[in-house]
């Protein structure tokens, strides 16, 4: 078996151009001719065709008219493509692997699978737990993985303040700076989810700002509310995934920003293209400075809502085949300025080649022009990248760190209170701040089952406080029994847990401790599902198919447990830069006042 395939395999373009241009020339034989194909161009939005495609060196030498290889040198391998469609890989410009529980190796298999060759990603996830070092293994990790991986360096670690919550990391600017000089990986600043800061001019945020506009790189947002649109642009922000409606669409692609459209599970918060692609398809803004891309995907809808998936939900809500798969592919890499490796079937660009059937779903993947899937499979030769996957240090299986004694319900009160609950509605990404009056019953129970409540805490699991823990609670959240909890509580990923009462609360934490991570549902002392996440308490170190099925099982009792929102949605509830009430481990905070308030007011 040959070496494992890596971004490596292949070598630079100002490498290769003489031995391109002799195979695209008919004096030298290509590697790989893949004939038989209609062609899609994502720099014209046109399929046309039959032709085929010569491969060189990892690299597209040339499109030539269908049969042209006959008269030119005998290429290696020719491949025969009946008919179907070519088109380039596709390149998601946003995501986040930690949300896959699973690692960069791992990923790639179900990234290449559904035909995305390349990805930008945003590691705030694990430097929120690690810091520097959580960043930097993960780049080790994606230099193993058989996909072009590149960095956007995670911008807001914390993603508020330490009076506000408390962290794993703490990415200064000049942390930043040394990341961009340290790996050629990070080619752009992660999501500035600390849009209310920026806009206001805080110091720390444009000085980690200036860390990459210094050097020449974007600057990727993360803005709720259209009243921030100018001032977030004044800052050097150019990119966002959050638009959640044709209206906000529109400001950002005006002001210069580029629109991230994001497609998601619709049973999730992350689907919001159905809205805001009306700014194109019902506004007539021009699609160049659009993409769409996945943002969050777990093992199991990594499978199945891909970013391939994305470009057919485009193109169902309107979009033209070949226009929405540039979506999915050259826009974005035109975006971070690498348009001359990926997203294209140019001479000269990457091999990294997709085979479509004519409903754009994928056939085959090569990656590098080497074959990793082929009729919906993955071949030997992916397996075999596969075997060895990147091996985390022992640091990274010792980051849940909880106190001993662990009180997770506040005391009942004596008389009636005023609760500011968190109120959970779906899709489960804003959620409303409510003020619930409560009279209190007996006990919790009749307390909780009289007001449509849910207890919530978030325990603070980096061993840098003397134990905090915050209570507070859910409105309509609807769980039936038992408890709910996860290590993956964004940003500073704490550990949150939900329940209607102490001992199963317990218990679901304790699992989590047990496993340092993962997510648990947990009913009269029984734990019903639990997925363990030992990598930094956010990700599993096996392969993507067991994690799916491990993720389809949690999904199933979380439904069975009645819960409002996904356990994704879930997962954001501590996430103290949106709207309009969160939870950390330092109490209740609103947003975008960025204000503690308190669980009781009389």
């Amino acid at each position: 078996m040959t070496r494992p395939v890596t971004r490596f395999s292949t070598a630079p373009l100002w490498q290769m151009t003489r031995q391109l241009a002799a195979v695209a020339g008919g004096r030298a034989a290509a590697d790989l001719v893949i004939t038989d194909a209609r062609i899609l161009s994502t720099y014209t939005d046109r399929i046309s065709g039959p032709k085929e495609i010569w491969l060189s060196g990892g690299r597209i030498a040339a499109v030539k008219e269908l049969g042209a290889y006959r008269a030119a040198p005998v290429p290696k391998a020719v491949y025969d493509a009946k008919g179907g469609i070519l088109a380039p890989g596709l390149v998601d410009p946003h995501i986040h692997i930690e949300s896959s529980m699973i690692t960069a190796c791992a990923y790639a298999e179900g990234a290449l699978l559904n035909g995305t060759t390349t990805i930008f990603c945003d590691s705030h996830e694990i430097g929120n737990v690690m810091d520097v070092a959580g960043v930097e293994t993960m780049l080790e990790d994606a230099r193993l993985a058989p996909m072009s991986i590149f960095l956007t360096v995670p911008s807001t670690v914390p993603a508020t303040s330490p009076e506000l919550e408390t962290a794993g990391g703490d990415l200064t600017p000049e942390k930043i700076g040394a990341l961009f000089d340290a790996w050629p990986e990070a080619v752009a600043l992660g999501e500035k989810m600390d849009f209310v800061p920026v806009v206001m001019g805080d110091p720390r945020s444009h000085a980690i700002i200036a860390e990459s506009l210094k050097r020449g790189r974007p600057v990727s947002g993360h803005v709720y509310g259209r009243e921030f649109i100018p001032g977030y642009a004044a800052s050097g922000v150019t990119d966002t995934h959050e638009a959640i409606d044709r209206d906000i669409a529109n400001d950002m692609a005006d002001a210069g920003i580029w629109v991230f459209l994001r497609g998601g599970n619709p049973s999730t918060p992350w689907n919001s293209i159905a809205e805001a692609i009306g700014a194109i398809t019902k506004d007539g803004a021009s699609p160049k400075r659009f993409c769409v891309c996945t943002d969050d995907r777990d093992a199991d809808d990594l499978l199945t809502f891909g970013q391939d998936w994305v470009v057919r939900e485009a193109i169902r809500l309107g979009m033209a085949p070949a226009t929405a798969w540039a979506m999915g592919s050259l826009h974005g890499a035109t975006r971070f300025g690498m348009d001359g490796d990926f997203g294209a079937l140019g001479g000269g660009r990457r091999a990294d080649v997709i085979l479509l059937n004519d409903d754009l779903k994928v056939q085959n993947t090569w990656y590098g022009g080497e074959l990793m899937v082929e009729g919906g499979k993955i071949t030997p030769l992916l397996d075999h990248c596969l075997e060895s996957r990147y091996t985390y240090p022992k640091a990274a299986y010792q980051t849940v760190k909880l106190p001993a004694a662990r009180k997770l319900l506040p005391e009942l009160p004596a008389g009636p209170v005023t609760v500011n609950a968190i109120g959970i509605e779906m899709p489960g990404i804003a959620l409303p701040h409510r003020k619930v009056p409560v009279t209190p019953g007996k006990d919790w129970a009749e307390t909780l089952a009289a007001h449509s409540l849910t207890h919530v805490a978030v325990i603070e699991r980096h061993g840098k406080s003397e134990g905090n823990i915050a209570h507070g609670f859910l409105h309509d959240f609807t769980l039936k029994a038992g408890a709910v909890a996860s290590s993956v509580g964004h940003d500073s990923h704490n550990i949150i847990v939900a329940g209607l009462n102490e001992a199963d609360m317990q218990l679901a934490v304790a699992e989590i401790e047990k496993h340092q991570g993962g997510i648990a549902v947990v009913r009269d002392g029984d734990v019903k599902a639990f997925v363990a996440l030992p990598v930094a308490g956010l990700m599993s170190d096996k392969r993507v198919h067991e994690v799916a099925e491990e993720t389809r099982a949690l999904k199933a009792a979380w439904e069975e447990a009645g819960c409002a929102i996904p356990y994704m949605g879930f997962n954001l509830i501590p996430l103290s830069v949106i709207p309009e009430i969160r939870i950390t481990d330092k109490g209740l905070v609103t947003v975008p006042q960025m204000a503690i308030v308190p669980t009781f007011e009389a």
